[in-house]
């Protein structure tokens, strides 16, 4: 019988040019010194803060638990799939690419990087810079990087709370200030900058290029109405998106609802869960009750195989996981 439990995960705060000292409306008690551009919640270094394996990291207990933990539906039983985390852009990222699946292997990485981004608030002219403009090459490209107005040649998309934007292995991106992004992607790190408006940091010009696509289904995903949890009209779940890596769905809920770690395929995956607003409990059988609320996440076991959230008035929340049976990449709009 499996020990593991569900986990509270201790945010990593990670220092960015970009970033900003004040993380609201997601974490407004939290004061930093420095400029925060991400807060990474399922890093594999990321630490458990509840139970009897407070301190460890996710590496650790995918190394020691494997499909317990990961489930069924993991590339690999003893690493952690998924990297979910909150970005505060105050200004321009730099103009970047990650590799996919097939670049990542000639690098000797084990997978590239696909993503999504939630786009959790946004300011009024927030924008995303999102793949290639019709017709552009990556010759092109380049020769505007070596020019200076590389921006001249990125799709620039206006966001709005409650979006959610594909951004597939291969596609050129950056954010603009003025939104908080709840990313999903791939458990990888491998990024490439292109271009970054004569800050003085490195490029990658040659392995970017080479892992740059003219065109990917990249976009604003296109997604069904959001449905009833059980015929509540309290309650409702919003399927985000469902990709060949992860799927996302959110929920709004004021009443009790019971979750199952295995899908319709049979296959069972580790669930995370990441607070928006409000708060709630996540209870599962022989476990300790875990608190979480906004900016927090939790991190639900495969082994556990059903667990129930239970708002305290209202929460809502995102929930990720590997999807059990092959999925296409999600319809997308420019």
């Amino acid at each position: 019988m499996s020990t593991l439990y569900p986990f509270l995960m201790s945010p990593m705060f990670d220092p960015r040019p970009w970033g900003t000292t004040d993380l609201s409306p997601i974490y407004p008690n939290h004061k930093f010194q420095e400029k925060i551009g991400e807060s990474w919640l399922t890093g594999e270094q990321c630490k458990i803060a509840n139970g009897p394996l407070q301190g460890k990291t996710l590496a650790e207990v995918a190394q020691q638990s494997g499909r317990e933990l990961v489930g069924t539906a993991a590339p690999e039983a003893d690493r952690f799939p998924l990297l979910l985390k909150f970005l505060f852009p105050a200004e321009k990222l730099s103009v970047q690419v990650h590799p996919d699946d097939a670049m990542a292997r000639t690098i000797g990485q084990p997978w590239g990087k696909t993503e999504c981004w939630y786009v959790a608030h946004a300011r009024p002219g927030a924008q995303i810079g999102l793949g290639l403009k019709a017709g552009v090459t990556r010759a092109q490209f380049e020769q505007a990087i070596r020019e200076n107005r590389a921006e001249e040649l990125l799709n620039w998309l206006n966001v709005y709370a409650g979006e959610m934007i594909y951004v597939a292995g291969g596609t050129v991106h950056t954010l603009g200030p003025g939104s908080v992004i709840v990313e999903t992607q791939q458990q990888s790190d491998t990024t490439y900058r292109l271009y970054d408006y004569g800050r003085p940091r490195e490029l990658h010009l040659k392995d970017g290029m080479a892992a740059v696509k003219e065109s990917a289904a990249s976009g604003k995903v296109l997604r069904p109405a959001s449905t009833s949890l059980n015929g509540s009209r309290e309650s409702r779940r919003s399927a985000l998106v469902t990709a060949p890596y992860f799927a996302v769905d959110m929920f709004d809920m004021k009443d009790a609802h019971e979750f199952e770690t295995t899908d319709a395929s049979g296959k069972s995956s580790a669930h995370i869960l990441v607070a928006i607003e409000g708060c709630a409990v996540v209870e599962a059988m022989g476990s300790q009750p875990v608190t979480f609320a906004r900016g927090d996440a939790v991190v639900v076991p495969a082994a556990l195989g059903r667990f129930t959230v239970r708002p305290q008035w209202t929460v809502q929340f995102l929930k990720a996981s590997v999807p059990g049976a092959q999925a296409a990449e999600p319809a997308t709009r420019m």
